[in-house]
């Protein structure tokens, strides 16, 4: 039986953990800033197949024309959010069965106690297909899927910024 493999991206983002969690979860403010990386396309829209809920499915169009399921399996605003996705194409799914990602945010405090923001860590873990392809997607991991995901984490924090900044007082 193969192992699981992970990445993990993680930030502080200039925001409350509600913020975040609501703009990692929209399916129209999301996918822009989801640019992709090296192997890993880029997301072009996400559509909500019924009402953002557990186990409801969301359709992922990325840029390389593929399309991929993403079913909820927990939503817990404003602390987790975690969902399967499915539906890999080939070169990808000939080496990887499954993906399982999980985001936790949690608000973050100064010396003083005042609100500082937002700690988000965004977990993938992928299952591959046979231990001979562990190898692959450790490097496809490693080179490509986790600076995607840091990536996103960092044009989130600079959304949330700029929201910040455009917010009257």
């Amino acid at each position: 039986m193969s192992m699981s493999l992970s990445c993990t991206a993680q930030a502080t983002l200039p925001c409350s953990a509600e913020a975040a969690f609501d703009l990692s979860a929209d399916p129209v403010r999301f996918p822009p800033l989801f640019r992709g990386y090296g192997l890993i396309p880029s997301i072009r829209s996400i559509t909500l197949l019924s009402p953002l809920a557990l186990g409801c499915e969301r359709r992922v169009a990325n840029s390389d024309g593929s399309v991929l399921t993403e079913r909820v399996t927990a939503l817990q605003r404003p602390h987790l959010h975690a969902y399967t996705l499915s539906g890999f194409r080939p070169p990808f799914s000939w080496l990887v069965r499954q993906g399982v990602a999980s985001w936790t945010f949690a608000h973050t405090t100064d010396a003083t106690g005042a609100a500082r923001g937002c700690a988000v860590e965004w977990r993938y873990t992928f299952t591959p297909r046979a231990a001979l392809s562990q190898p692959f997607v450790a490097l496809l991991l490693r080179c490509c899927m986790q600076p995607a995901m840091q990536r996103s984490l960092d044009a989130m924090a600079r959304a949330c910024a700029a929201s910040l900044a455009t917010t009257p007082v």
